[in-house]
């Protein structure tokens, strides 16, 4: 059985394979975020499988469809359609293979330095196009980057998106997203910016060789503090990536790196001389969806 986004270790099944919308049977449900539950679903229209997510704020709903479907690139997931279903709204989405990255850091282990530069070409190549779009993510993590079977990397979950439609200024709701994964300014409740993104790319990057969060201190205060500073853990894993990373988590976002140094950086990176400390071999097994 193929695995989806979010899917967690025991998928439960869907409420009694409920049809949404007339069109959409739902099957296991893959995961449950901030702001909605996801579900592995057939499309009965079209005999296809999907994902549905209902969202936990009916009113964000249209927002989060339109900011994840103004990005036309093979890294971003693909919205299909946005549904009403009595007073709930559905946003229906590309059911895609593989793992979450976070899943395969947990299963696996932290990546092999050459896996990571791969994953952070292609995070760059989609950022690209979310922020051409007018787009910032605002939550690019672990659990929001998808390691699909055929290959393809794929950033997920638009849930807390700022796109042109959400209006000026920083999010009414002021800080959202995951604490550990998270820019500075963005703890300060500033307007989104893209470099916002490239600091939680950073940290996603980190994350994917090192094996942990740069910021998480397994408390809430002190991860904060940790982020707010931009003090990252110490570096073991990351060899030659560790200056791209250092450039990306950058507490100022006028001295951060840009997406074209990111880039740079990554593909002159010389990573044919790096070996795996034998206490990480298990970690260095291919990713098998």
């Amino acid at each position: 059985m193929r695995n989806f986004p979010y899917e967690p270790r025991h998928a439960q099944a869907g409420p009694g394979g409920r049809l949404v919308a007339g069109r959409y049977r739902l099957g296991p449900l893959l995961g449950r975020g901030g702001m909605g539950s996801v579900w592995l679903a057939d499309d009965e229209l079209l005999g296809r499988p999907v994902a549905v997510k209902r969202a936990d704020e009916p009113g964000r709903a249209l927002e989060e469809a339109r900011a994840a479907a103004s990005v036309d690139h093979p890294g971003t997931v693909r919205v299909l359609d946005l549904v009403a279903d009595g007073d709930e709204h559905w946003i229906v989405m590309e059911a895609l293979s593989g793992r979450t990255l976070a899943d395969v850091l947990r299963e696996d282990g932290p990546r092999p330095v050459e896996q990571v530069r791969r994953i952070g070409l292609s995070l760059l190549d989609a950022l690209v196009a979310v922020h051409r779009a007018g787009i910032v993510h605002r939550d690019v993590k672990p659990g929001n980057v998808q390691l699909c079977a055929d290959g393809r990397v794929v950033l997920i979950d638009f849930g807390i998106a700022w796109s042109p439609a959400s209006g000026p200024g920083a999010p009414a709701e002021g800080f959202e997203g995951s604490p550990a994964y998270v820019s500075p300014e963005q703890m300060y409740g500033a307007p989104p910016e893209p470099a916002s993104d490239l600091f939680t790319l950073g940290a996603t990057l980190y994350a994917a060789v090192e094996g942990r969060s740069p910021f998480d201190r397994g408390d809430l205060f002190a991860t904060m503090l940790a982020v707010t500073e931009a003090d990252p853990a110490p570096f073991r894993l990351a060899g030659p990536l560790r200056p791209v990373i250092e450039g990306l988590l950058a507490a100022d976002p006028a001295r951060r790196w840009t997406l074209d140094q990111a880039r740079e950086a990554l593909v002159t990176a010389d990573v044919t001389a790096v070996k795996r400390p034998m206490s990480e071999a298990r970690s260095s097994r291919m990713i098998k969806a």
